[in-house]
């Protein structure tokens, strides 16, 4: 399959003048919160989405759609002001990455808290709703990752909150049900909180789950989560090369890297040739 498709020709105006529409990129379009959203920052350093960016520079369009504090709740009633119409844009990867705020306490101040069970009906109706099938689009769920209560609770009592928002026990379990739901659903899910986990020592039989406040401070996860919740650059990272490995098994044709680009290359000649035969309808 080739890097772009060419979207059907609309007619623009300029200066009274019918104007025709180019060649649009295909999306890589990541739906989340504020893991998301702020993946684009890159005062830190390493950033998500630049990179994912620069991957597929010139094969696909990557857009940002994190909305920072959103739990499944409202990431489902704004859907279909994300997906774009097959007429706007075709979306050729869709990356699901909510739980952080729906794994909140249900007596959190926050408001955020989503049951568990509601969560995962949430993320089935979002990856099977109309506007996104549509697309065919290859999905991606990722599981939250884990959190780090002892560098949260600082925040939270400045919020207001006794206790802390989110626990590293309870976010396991809102893990555990992205990851079930994929195989219900046969999606890819990038599991997260097991590729940090797989860093802190921490093993499947261990009854106590690092990032607890019971437990000594782990030094990974304080490298991966800069206020025990968001992302420090280390944590970006290993997104990336998740999502890397993750694409490479499951769809290696799509690889960047064996996509092509979707305008000529500077020097290729042939290329240019086709190119301005087909823009000319010759």
């Amino acid at each position: 399959m080739s890097g772009f498709s060419r979207a059907p020709r609309q007619e623009r105006w300029r200066n009274g003048a019918p104007v025709t529409s180019g060649i649009q990129y295909d999306q890589f379009l990541l739906f989340g919160d504020s893991i998301t959203q702020q993946s684009g920052n890159q005062d830190r350093g390493f950033g998500f989405a630049p990179a994912l960016q620069d991957a597929y520079i010139r094969r696909l369009d990557v857009v940002n759609r994190g909305l920072s504090g959103y739990n499944t709740d409202q990431a489902l009633k704004v859907l279909t002001s994300i997906i774009p119409t097959p007429e706007q844009a075709r979306v050729r990867f869709l990356m699901v990455f909510f739980g952080a705020n729906d794994a909140s306490l249900a007596e959190a101040r926050n408001g955020q808290h989503v049951p568990l069970a509601t969560y995962k009906e949430n993320l089935a109706k979002i990856v099977t709703h109309e506007a996104v099938k549509v697309h065919n689009a290859r999905i991606i769920l990722v599981a939250p990752p884990p959190v780090n209560e002892h560098l949260m609770l600082p925040g939270d009592i400045a919020r207001g909150m006794e206790k802390c928002s989110r626990t590293a026990v309870t976010t396991r379990t809102y893990a555990r049900a992205v990851c079930d739901l994929g195989k219900e659903l046969d999606i890819p899910v990038l599991d997260l909180w097991t590729a940090f986990m797989s860093t802190t020592g921490w093993k499947i039989e261990d009854p106590d789950i690092p990032g607890g406040l019971h437990l000594p401070e782990n030094s990974a996860l304080v490298d991966f989560l800069h206020d025990g919740l968001h992302f420090n650059p280390p944590g970006y990272q290993i997104l990336f090369d998740e999502l890397m490995k993750l694409i490479s098994v499951h769809w290696p044709d799509q690889m960047p890297r064996e996509l092509p680009f979707l305008l000529p290359m500077w020097n290729d000649f042939a290329a240019w040739d086709a190119f301005e035969k087909s823009s000319t309808g010759v």
